[in-house]
C-alpha cells in the first residue's frame, strides 16, 4: 500500500455475496473496494452479468436475520418500497408430495423481493459506508503475489474500453465472482494444486414470468409453492413481489423443463400439484416473456482440503458452493459466509485462510449441502451414493412431510429447519418424533379446497401486512 498505515480489502464481484463480504470487511479495513464487470451504482433492473436476476431468488429466514444484523432497519426499508411480506409457514401454501401442509406462523419473516430489488437495497446500504468504493465496469484479470507466491498482494484489473491494465494493491482479496470463479485456476498456476470438487447432475431447468392479476388466489397467503418430488419432478414458486406484480418460476428436474412458448408454459403449469396457479393465470396479464435458466449440476469446491493456501485470499458464496437453487440456500449461505469472515477478523490481522475454510465447511456449508443431498438423491435419476444414513434421513423426512399435512406444530418446526433457523437435530427430539409418527401413521390429509379467486380492485394484489392491519 502507498500509505503504510492504511489497510485495504478488495472484493471481487458485486453480487449479494460480495456486498455482504464488503459489509463485514468495512469494519476491519480502512478501505474496501468492490470490483465488478457491471455498472452497479444506480442500477435498479437485472444486471447483465447476473442471469438469475430475472428469476425468483429466495432469502431464507436465517438470511433475513443476518441481513438485518448487517444493515439495521433494512428489512422495513424493503417492505416500505412495496415488497410484500409474510411468514414462511403461516402465509405460504406449501405442497409436498402433492399434498398441502398445515399453515402456522413460525416466526419466519419472508422477504418477497425480486432479485434486483433486494440487490438495490443491499447495495445502497453498502455504498453508504464511508470507506467502501465501487470499481465498476472493470474486468478482473489475475491476482498479484509476492515473489515466492505465498501471499496475495492485490489484483490486476482493466477498465472497459481501455487497453491499460492496473493493479489494485490489497491486504486481503475476497473472491465473490460466483460459479465461474477463476480461483481454482489461479491456485494451480501458483503451484498450490488442484481444488477437489463435488457435484451432482440434477438437470434443473426453470422458466420465469411476471404478471398483473385481475383475480387473487392468495387470500391471506404470500406464495403458493408446489414442490417437485420423485413421482412428479415438477414444481413452482408463485409469489407476490414488488411493484404490485406476481412472479412465477416453474421448474423441472432431470431434463423435464418448462417450455418458453406461452401456451407450452401454461400447459406445463397445468400439471403442477397446485391447480389454483393455472386457474389464476387464466385471469392474468403477462408483463414479460417467459425466460429460461438452466442449472445442470450442483458444485462444491473443497478449499478446506488443500494442504497449502496463499495468505490474504478468501472465497465466498457460489464461488465456493453452488446449491440447487430450488432450495433457496445460496444467498443465505453467502450471508453466513460473511459472518464467518467476521469471526476471523481479529487483532487487525488478515484471516488465516485454512482456518476460515475449515470453519466455513464445518459450520455453514456441510449442513446445507447435506440437506440438499438428501432431497436431490430422492429423485431416482440423480446419480450419487445413497448411504444407509441418506436413506434413513429420506424416510424420516417423508414421514415429517406427511405429518405436516395434519399437524401445524410439525409443519412449523419443519419450516424452521428448512429456513436454517433451527438445526436438523430439532426434528429428532423424542417428543417431536412421537408427534410425527402418530400423525404420519394416519397417512397424508386430503387437500383442502383452495380459496376462491377474488376480483382485484385497482389491479394490485394486496400484501400480508395489509391483511394483518385489517384483522
Amino acid at each position: 500500500m502507498s500509505d503504510a498505515t492504511k489497510t485495504r480489502a478488495v472484493v471481487l464481484g458485486g453480487s449479494i455475496a460480495g456486498l455482504f463480504a464488503a459489509r463485514v470487511l468495512a469494519d476491519a479495513y480502512d478501505e474496501v473496494q468492490i470490483v465488478d464487470r457491471d455498472k452497479l451504482i444506480g442500477v435498479e433492473g437485472a444486471r447483465r452479468n447476473c442471469p438469475q436476476g430475472k428469476h425468483i431468488n429466495g432469502l431464507l429466514a436465517r438470511g433475513q436475520l443476518v441481513m438485518e444484523e448487517f444493515y439495521p432497519g433494512i428489512t422495513n426499508e424493503i417492505f416500505a418500497d412495496g415488497v410484500p411480506t409474510g411468514d414462511l409457514c403461516g402465509n405460504v401454501r406449501w405442497y409436498f408430495n402433492g399434498v398441502r401442509i398445515e399453515q402456522q406462523e413460525a416466526g419466519l419473516t419472508c422477504v418477497s423481493a425480486s432479485r434486483p430489488m433486494l440487490e438495490k437495497h443491499i447495495r445502497r446500504r453498502t455504498a453508504a459506508l464511508p470507506n467502501v468504493v465501487f470499481v465498476e465496469e472493470h474486468d478482473i484479470l489475475t491476482l498479484t503475489t509476492t515473489p515466492d507466491k505465498s501471499k496475495i498482494t492485490g489484483v490486476k484489473v482493466q477498465a472497459h474500453g481501455q487497453k491499460r491494465e492496473r493493479v489494485i494493491e490489497a491486504d486481503l482479496v475476497v473472491d465473490a465472482t460466483g460459479r465461474g470463479s477463476r480461483t481454482p485456476v489461479w491456485l494451480q498456476e501458483l503451484g498450490y494444486g488442484k481444488v477437489e470438487e463435488e457435484s451432482k447432475k440434477v438437470g434443473l431447468g426453470y422458466v420465469t414470468q411476471h404478471y398483473r392479476l385481475t383475480k387473487d388466489p392468495y387470500g391471506h397467503d404470500l406464495s403458493i409453492n408446489p414442490v417437485a418430488n420423485a413421482k412428479l419432478p415438477r414444481g413452482a414458486i408463485f409469489t407476490k413481489t414488488d411493484g404490485g406484480r406476481v412472479e412465477l418460476t416453474a421448474y423441472g428436474i432431470l431434463g423435464d423443463h418448462p417450455p418458453t412458448d406461452q401456451q407450452g408454459f401454461y400447459d406445463f403449469v397445468k400439471t403442477l400439484a397446485a391447480p389454483e396457479i393455472w386457474e389464476t393465470l387464466q385471469h392474468a396479464e403477462p408483463l414479460d416473456e417467459p425466460v429460461a435458466f438452466r442449472f445442470p449440476t450442483t458444485l462444491r469446491r473443497r478449499y478446506e482440503k488443500l494442504d497449502r493456501f496463499p495468505e490474504r485470499l478468501l472465497v465466498v458464496g457460489d464461488a465456493v458452493t453452488c446449491f440447487n437453487p430450488v432450495y433457496a440456500q445460496g444467498m443465505t449461505v453467502s450471508a453466513l459466509s460473511a459472518l464467518t469472515i467476521r469471526n476471523h477478523l481479529h487483532s487487525g490481522a488478515a484471516p488465516i485462510p485454512q482456518e476460515y475454510f475449515k470453519d466455513l465447511a464445518e459450520n455453514v456449508i456441510n449442513l446445507a449441502w447435506e440437506m440438499t443431498n438428501i432431497i436431490d438423491l430422492s429423485f431416482p435419476g440423480v446419480e450419487g451414493e445413497r448411504t444407509r444414513e441418506v436413506k434413513m434421513a429420506q424416510k424420516f423426512l417423508k414421514l415429517v412431510q406427511i405429518a405436516a399435512t395434519r399437524d401445524k406444530k410439525v409443519a412449523a418446526q419443519y419450516m424452521r429447519t428448512a429456513g436454517l433457523i433451527d438445526r436438523p437435530e430439532s426434528l429428532q427430539k423424542p417428543a417431536f418424533v412421537l408427534r410425527v409418527l402418530l400423525n404420519a401413521l394416519r397417512g397424508p390429509a386430503k387437500n383442502p379446497p383452495a380459496p376462491p379467486l377474488i376480483p382485484i380492485v385497482g389491479g394490485k394484489v394486496d400484501t400480508w401486512s395489509t391483511y394483518k392491519k385489517a384483522a
